[in-house]
């Protein structure tokens, strides 16, 4: 049995151990540039296996939240710079998480650029803004012949994040943003060549994923998705659909040859197994979402083998050394809710290593 302390090579990567830190978003970079605080809180955290960062616009009209970092502006790359400069000092690994929140946005928080979206449903809830929280507006529905510009946006984003030092990037597919809104038909009621048909939802998924791949190269490219979660209305409440949905598309991107599928779901499904076997590579499971993932949890997944690495959120928060403490069986810091989103270094950077 694989244990979760073990090495792990991933394409060019050797994740030191089984944890990736799970992307989190802080909402702490001011002005959406990372700056000194985010290089501490990352490279304090440089013993997970991988870091995954928080979830990073690769346009302006892609922000979705307030103060969530960029990769499309000399600033936010210089930031960048700082942060991988000090996670690789510590001997860690570091992949940008690139974000498109599409429709999950406020124009207040995307300094006026239009909101858009598959089509022009606004998402259900509130956004939260620097005037307080708003309904999330009506987005503008991508015209087809736009939707090329919408695929260059990540693929500038990935170069900039590799230029800036990191050491490769996540398509964030899931949770109910821009690409998860293409895929999910409660979001997409298209009726040309990227809507309808599980085959035509998967389509910008795909060609974003090949893009990518085309201008940074598949060792340094993972992908993140979530199937039926049914989260800000990216809703997939179709068993079967859902099945041909992301079957089709793991099977157009598998033969790329990507460095990890990120699978946000419960790792024991029959669908989750079924697309991992489809993958072919390395699997990274994320069973924690509304619930914290513990040693235990995460050893079952590699005993099971149900996946070749975890993805663990909350108590990275608070546990900055959490490999270390797990291997220890040191106890744990305890996150602290009331300053997960906001604010400076109280809750960021200030939580105790065991070493202390």
């Amino acid at each position: 049995m694989t244990d979760l302390f073990e090495p792990l090579t991933v394409k060019s990567w050797t994740l030191a151990n089984r944890l990736v830190m799970a992307p989190l978003t802080r909402n702490r970079a001011q002005g959406t540039v990372p700056g000194d605080l985010q290089a501490e809180y990352y490279s304090q955290r440089a013993a997970a296996g991988l870091i995954i960062t928080e979830g990073s616009q690769p346009s302006a009209r892609g922000q979705g939240y307030p103060n969530t970092p960029g990769f499309h502006s000399p600033e936010q790359l210089a930031g960048w710079t700082k942060v991988t400069d000090a996670v690789h000092a510590q001997g860690g690994l570091i992949v940008a998480q690139l974000m498109h929140a599409g429709r999950i946005a406020h124009p207040d928080n995307t300094g006026g650029e239009e909101i858009i979206a598959p089509s022009a449903i606004a998402a259900p809830g509130e956004m939260f803004t620097g005037t307080g929280s708003q309904p999330h507006p009506v987005p503008r529905a991508l015209e087809t012949d736009e939707i090329p510009e919408a695929v260059e946006e990540f693929v500038t984003a990935a170069r900039n994040a590799i230029d800036a030092g990191l050491d490769g990037v996540e398509i964030h597919a899931a949770n109910g943003y821009l690409i998860h809104q293409f895929l999910a038909p409660g979001s997409n009621l298209r009726d040309d060549q990227y809507g309808g048909s599980p085959a035509n939802r998967i389509r910008f998924a795909v060609e974003v994923t090949r893009a990518v791949v085309d201008a940074v190269g598949a060792d340094k490219v993972g992908i993140r998705i979530s199937p039926a979660h049914n989260i800000q209305g990216a809703t997939e409440e179709d068993a079967a659909d859902v099945e041909a949905t992301y079957t089709g598309l793991i099977q157009e991107i598998a033969p790329l040859g990507l460095a990890y599928l990120s699978i946000l779901a419960d790792p024991r499904l029959d669908l989750v197994q079924s697309l991992r076997k489809e993958f072919g590579g390395v699997v990274i499971a994320n069973d924690g979402f509304g619930t914290i993932t513990t040693k235990d949890d995460a050893q079952a997944i590699l005993d099971e083998d149900l996946a070749d690495a975890v993805a663990v959120g909350r108590l990275y928060l608070a546990n900055p050394d959490l490999p270390t403490r797990w291997s220890k069986g040191a106890e744990l810091n305890e996150p602290d809710s009331d300053t997960f989103y906001g604010g400076g270094a109280e809750g960021y950077t200030d939580y105790p290593f065991l070493s202390a």
